[in-house]
This record gives structure tokens, sequence and C-alpha cells, in this order.
């Protein structure tokens, strides 16, 4: 039981970053599904076909509300319980969350966009569930689910590297003393 503790904390981050990327991804499919549901994307696949600009449009649509969610969601637990980011005021808590949002955004587009070309690449392989008789489909799985993986991937090396920086420590050796002051006066 000690040796898993002790890899868990070795890789604590990247463990709940997977853990919490996995969450997010949920949180974007579930919101994917309901705004697929909600805006009636089956039935208008069924009625004009997945070429006709009116179901590009409602698929893009619930991918573009559905990443905005899964984004917030994402600021919150990754600020909290990834990278343990602690903030001092309104100002650095906002100038984080906008490094975060436009670290996301750049993402963003590659996942509002990239399953809407994978399907026009041929990858349009829908998921259907049944259950209680009811039969629930997702448009456009695999494109998304592809998708999700690339997102993952580049949003650890953004928040890593851009946005949840662990601030150097300030010691003696990087604080310039008074004899190396070459400012006259």
């Amino acid at each position: 039981m000690n040796k898993i503790k002790e890899l868990f904390n070795k890789h604590r981050e990247v463990i709940m970053y997977l853990i919490f990327g996995v969450a997010t991804t949920l949180v974007n499919f579930i919101a994917t599904f309901i705004l697929q549901r909600a805006f009636g994307l089956s039935s208008i696949a069924e009625e004009l076909g997945t070429d006709s600009s009116k179901y590009k449009l409602v698929y893009l649509t619930a991918n573009a509300i559905a990443w905005f969610v899964a984004v917030l969601f994402a600021f919150i637990t990754n600020k909290k319980y990834v990278f343990e980011s602690k903030t001092n005021g309104a100002k650095a808590y906002f100038t984080e969350m906008g490094k975060f949002f436009g670290a996301r955004a750049a993402t963003g587009v590659i996942e509002i966009t990239l399953p809407s070309a994978l399907q026009a690449i041929g990858l349009k392989q829908s998921v259907s569930v049944t259950v209680f008789s009811k039969t629930f489909t997702f448009e456009g799985f695999w494109a998304k689910a592809i998708t999700s993986i690339i997102i993952i991937i580049l949003n650890y090396v953004f928040s890593k590297l851009f946005v949840f920086r662990k601030k150097e420590a300030v010691t003696e050796e990087t604080v310039p003393s008074d004899a190396e002051d070459t400012t006259e006066e």
C-alpha cells in the first residue's frame, strides 16, 4: 500500500490531470449529447442528411456550447485539484482564468472544428444505445472521441507550461545585493 501511495505522490499531478481530464471529457460528451437531443440533430440527420448545412450548423453549435461548459469545469478542477494554484486577489484569479481560457480557446478551435473535419473525410460513425426500448444516438461519436484524446494532451501541455506555472522561489542568490547596484543617484 505504501508503494502505491508513493507512486501516486510522485505522479500526483499527471494522475489528477488524467482523472479530471476524463471527467471534463465526460462533461463535454454529456453536454454534447444533451444539446444534440435538444436541437433535434438526429431528426435533422434523418430528414436532411449529415451533409446538409443545417445539420453541420447544429452539430457545430452543440460542440461549441459543450466546449464552453467543459472549459469552465476544467478551469475550476485544474486550478483546485490538479495544479493546486493559489492566487491572491481577484486580479490574479482572473488573470489566471484569462490565460486558461486563452489556451483553451486555441485548442477549442481544434475541438470545435476537428470532429466536423473528421466527419467530412468519412469518420461519420455514430453510436446508438437502446435504453428501455428507446434508442439514443450520439452523432459522430468516433470523430469526437479521437478529437478528445488530442485535446487532452494539448491542454495538459498548455496548462503546465503557460497557465499554472509554479513560481520560482526567491532566494538570496536571485535577489541583487546593494553592492551590485550600478545605478547612479
